[in-house]
């Protein structure tokens, strides 16, 4: 890989890393949010509110993910392996995609309706899909050519 592609991974893995302990939506952070609500969905019965406060032990909750991205990306940045750089922005937009797929699916209009409010300064939004977008650009520059 070319130098700067190291150095963009590696400032997109703490990116992520960072963002990954901020809130997304509203006040919801990763941590509120537990793999079995991404997999399954949210309970019926629960409310907006409720999510935020959810109690969820961290090697169970959306976080725990998010991190395995950041420390992915990172491996990518320092080894220069495509393959662990691309699996990274798979996992992190993965479940990205997933908890914003869900909140949709369960809250959309609660979101549509009050999405000024809920959107403003998510810096844990902001820097998680800016650093895999800006991760996602730097592994599609091409390979440097060998010289001999």
């Amino acid at each position: 890989m070319r130098t700067f592609v190291h150095l963009v991974l590696f400032a997109c893995a703490i990116a992520v890393a960072v963002g990954a302990f901020l809130p997304l939506v509203g006040e919801i952070q990763p941590s509120d949010v537990a793999l079995v609500d991404l997999r399954d969905g949210f309970p019926t019965g629960i409310t907006f509110e409720q999510v935020q406060t959810q109690a969820v032990t961290f090697y169970r909750s959306m976080t725990a993910l998010l991190l395995l991205a950041a420390l992915l990306l990172l491996v990518a940045a320092l080894v220069g392996s495509r393959a662990v750089g691309w699996f990274g922005v798979i996992v992190g937009t993965g479940t990205t995609a997933m908890l914003l797929w869900r909140l949709d699916d369960r809250f959309g209009d609660f979101v549509r309706d009050n999405y000024a409010n809920l959107l403003t300064g998510r810096w844990g939004l902001y820097l998680l899909g800016g650093g895999l977008l800006l991760a996602l650009l730097a592994l599609l520059v091409p390979k440097e050519r060998s010289t001999t």
